[in-house]
Formats: structure tokens, C-alpha cells, sequence
């Protein structure tokens, strides 16, 4: 990839170590991180991870306030290879299906889309009304991925460490950055017998 500049929104939707794990294999490709946290991932911080807000913002390149709409990320001139949000709470799904931009996160993911950028969601959220349904089909046929967190146990995952790191892994495959952290299907250990 030419940039090698990716946008990582976090809300607040359970699941706050996507997000970080996230940052962290994009430190290890060497890719420059623009964060956005919104107001709920800061209180799913607080109970799901040990990290202070500051020593979340540290594993970014560049880091955002979630009012900041007038940032770089929210032009479609700043060059990115996309956006990823992990978690996607379905409050930001429903704003960015229906074009409503009212933070940086939905800004910055309409921006993504109406520039043919990659957007990938990992949504957090079961069971599933219509209305997210709607909103996930809406977003695929606008050319969205959705990938929610859903493991994969043909890896034989040993820990939580595992589960996360694998899916993660294969979120950041669908930008075609070289992800080799992860067990891949055909490889020793990883298939049917």
C-alpha cells in the first residue's frame, strides 16, 4: 500500500481490546495510526482494560478529540488507506448508514466512503434487530465490510489473547497489510485431517 495510513475508530460497544490490539499490530506493520475514541469506548475503557486514556492515545501515531470535526481525518483530501472500527457499536453503524455525521467517527467513516475507501466495522452487538440488519446490508452495498468479532477455532486458540490477536489479524488482511502474527487455514495445525 502507497499511504500505509490507517483511521481506527473505538466506541463504546464491549470489546475495547479489539481496538487496542489493533493499535498495537499496527505499530508492529509500521503504520501510521489516526485515532478517534468516542465518549462510550472512554467508559468501556474504564472496565474493560487497565489502560489510562493517555496510555491508549500512546499507541497511536496521531490521536483525535471524538468533537474534532474539523480534523485532517475529516477531509477527504488526507489520503488513508481506510478506516477500521473496532468495536463498531451500532449507534455509529446507524449513523454512518444513514449519513448523519454528528463526531469525528461518523465523519471521518462517510469521508472513507464517499472517497471508495475501505471501511471495515467489527459490530458488536447480539442478538440482531432488523433496523441493524438493515443498516449492516445498507453499509455492504456502499461498499463497507462488516466483520464482526467472531472467532475462529480451527486455530485452536489457547487464550482470549489468541481469539483477539486472530481476529484482528484478519480484519487488517483486508487492507493487504502483511499480518503474519496470525495461523492461517492450509498451514500445519490449522486444518482437517
Amino acid at each position: 500500500m502507497a499511504h500505509q495510513r490507517l483511521i481506527v475508530g473505538i466506541t463504546g460497544a464491549s470489546g475495547i481490546m479489539y481496538g487496542i490490539r489493533l493499535l498495537e499490530m499496527l505499530t508492529e506493520l509500521k503504520v501510521e495510526r489516526h485515532l478517534v475514541v468516542s465518549k462510550g469506548a472512554e467508559l468501556t475503557r474504564n472496565y474493560e482494560s487497565s489502560l489510562s486514556a493517555k496510555e491508549l492515545q500512546s499507541l497511536a501515531s496521531v490521536s483525535y478529540s471524538y468533537q474534532n470535526i474539523g480534523a485532517a481525518i475529516a477531509s477527504g483530501s488526507f489520503k488513508t488507506d481506510g478506516m477500521i472500527i473496532a468495536p463498531c457499536s451500532m449507534k455509529t453503524l446507524a449513523e454512518i448508514a444513514t449519513g448523519i455525521t454528528t463526531n469525528l467517527i461518523s465523519r471521518a467513516a462517510d469521508v472513507v466512503l464517499k472517497e471508495r475507501r475501505r471501511l471495515v466495522l467489527m459490530v458488536r452487538e447480539a442478538p440482531l434487530h432488523s433496523i441493524h440488519l438493515e443498516h449492516m446490508l445498507k453499509l455492504s452495498q456502499l461498499g463497507a465490510i462488516i466483520v464482526p468479532p467472531v472467532p475462529a477455532f480451527y486455530t485452536h486458540p489457547k487464550s482470549i489473547d489468541d481469539i483477539v490477536n486472530h481476529t484482528v489479524g484478519r480484519a487488517l488482511d483486508l487492507f493487504d497489510y502483511n499480518v503474519t502474527q496470525i495461523k492461517r487455514w492450509g498451514v500445519a495445525g490449522c486444518e482437517l485431517s
